[in-house]
């Protein structure tokens, strides 16, 4: 790869390999590192004959891998820091968004990141699975799970309909419960 293709991938691909890296470390410095990890890395394939849908593939598949290498360190060191102690630029500006995140921020890992790639990412449940090594159900799954965890947390009612129903993004029809 040469370094004007890094540079393009850089400035195409950065925000998404960094905010996933975010979301999965919940650590500023964290993600930092697992962004430059990843770009590294990136300059040392070959990447002839990729296009840009394989590249962000292999982008958001390497900064997971590395952000669960970082994850398994410091569980072996014992060191966490919060999301609060993230700057407040990387925090949407929009209140409701920003209590949104917040509370995103503090679900499960598993259930944190199928949020950000649906949500933040526009990734579909099959391609979420692909990402992620499991079944596009189980993605389902823990976005579902995920839904009522904020709905607890945000303190939210019921209307008889899932979020994903109101927003027509569950593209498949629910069996009845």
């Amino acid at each position: 790869m040469t370094e004007q293709e890094l540079s393009n991938a850089m400035k195409t691909y950065g925000d998404t390999v960094y905010r996933l890296a975010l979301c999965r470390t919940q650590n500023a410095a964290d993600a930092e590192d697992v962004y430059q990890d990843v770009f590294l890395r990136l300059l040392g394939q070959k990447t002839s004959g990729w296009d840009g849908e394989h590249l962000k593939a292999w982008l958001i598949r390497t900064a997971l891998n590395r952000c669960a290498d970082l994850g398994r360190l410091r569980r072996r060191r014992g060191e966490t820091l919060s999301l609060e102690e993230v700057p407040d630029m990387a925090r949407p500006v929009d209140e409701t968004a920003a209590e949104l995140w917040d509370a995103v921020a503090r679900l499960p890992e598993k259930l944190r990141t199928a949020v950000h790639l649906f949500y933040g990412e526009g990734y579909e449940s099959g391609e979420i699975g692909v990402l992620l090594g499991i079944p596009a159900a189980t993605v389902r799954s823990r976005l579902r799970r995920a839904r009522a965890e904020l709905k607890d947390l945000l303190g939210g009612f019921d209307d008889g309909k899932s979020l994903s129903e109101v927003d027509g993004k569950y593209p498949y029809t629910r069996r009845a419960e």
